[in-house]
């Protein structure tokens, strides 16, 4: 994980990576095991809540995140229906790196592939996020893609780098420095009942709020995670959702 020109940059503690590293290898122990059925193919859910709200987000942590020496984890869910969308075009979309800053638009600035082998790719993406301050951040990560069959996929994301670029105000941009340590994300579809759910599950390792500084880096830390959970998966439907009515005659 990178750090900017700080030579005070803050780091996590052995110890918080540890349990951050026990916790993902839960979730991909779980993952796997889901991916393997179609009948369990995703988490369990309210589905009239998925199609009353839209998107339906839910916490896997504790409000503020899990408590960790000197940082917090913060575990998210979030499952949506893409009416009339199919897995093969999600999957366009998701592969489609360069085309990030088109659909995931203000979110991700820029993006692209620095290598590419199979289903496993190394992406390089500029990330904006406006929250009290505006905070811009590259990150590379390990992506992976998968199937069980036609219908049912999944992908999961490992970032290796999260550098700050800059962020508003010097204050801010100190006390953002180094903010999000690790962030994965794990991504399953299935089609079902004439169009396409997706499930998203984000696990973040944040360093924990600075005494005298929570109105900077609280709502970074504590909000971000869960708001950009929910814009990335509603950008998703609504890319599935118009290649599908592009392939409509």
């Amino acid at each position: 994980m990178g750090c900017v020109a700080a030579p005070a940059c803050a780091q996590p503690s052995p110890a918080a990576v540890a349990i951050f590293n026990q916790y993902v290898s839960a979730v991909d122990a779980r993952m796997a095991q889901e991916h393997a059925s179609a009948e369990e193919f995703l988490a369990p859910v309210d589905w009239t809540r998925v199609r009353a709200e839209g998107i339906a987000v839910e916490p896997l942590t504790k409000p503020g995140g899990a408590t960790l020496p000197g940082a917090l984890l913060h575990g998210w869910r979030a499952t949506a229906f893409a009416k009339g969308g199919t897995a093969a075009n999600l999957e366009r979309v998701l592969r489609d790196f360069a085309g990030y800053p088109r659909v995931f638009a203000p979110q991700v600035v820029s993006a692209r592939v620095e290598g590419h082998e199979g289903d496993a790719a190394q992406v390089w993406m500029r990330v904006r996020q406006r929250h009290v301050i505006t905070v811009t951040m590259d990150a590379t990560y390990d992506v992976r893609f998968g199937r069980l069959d036609a219908a049912h996929g999944w992908s999961v994301s490992r970032s290796t780098e999260m550098d700050v670029v800059t962020a508003d105000g010097k204050q801010g941009e100190r006390a953002l420095d180094g903010a999000l340590w690790q962030l994965d994300t794990w991504w399953s579809w299935e089609e079902r009942d004439g169009g396409l759910a997706i499930q998203v599950e984000t696990v973040s390792l944040t360093r924990s709020v600075p005494w005298g500084l929570g109105w900077v880096v609280g709502p970074y830390v504590e909000s971000v995670p869960r708001d950009s959970l929910e814009f990335t998966l509603g950008a998703a439907v609504r890319a599935v959702v118009k290649r599908r009515e592009m392939e409509i005659p």
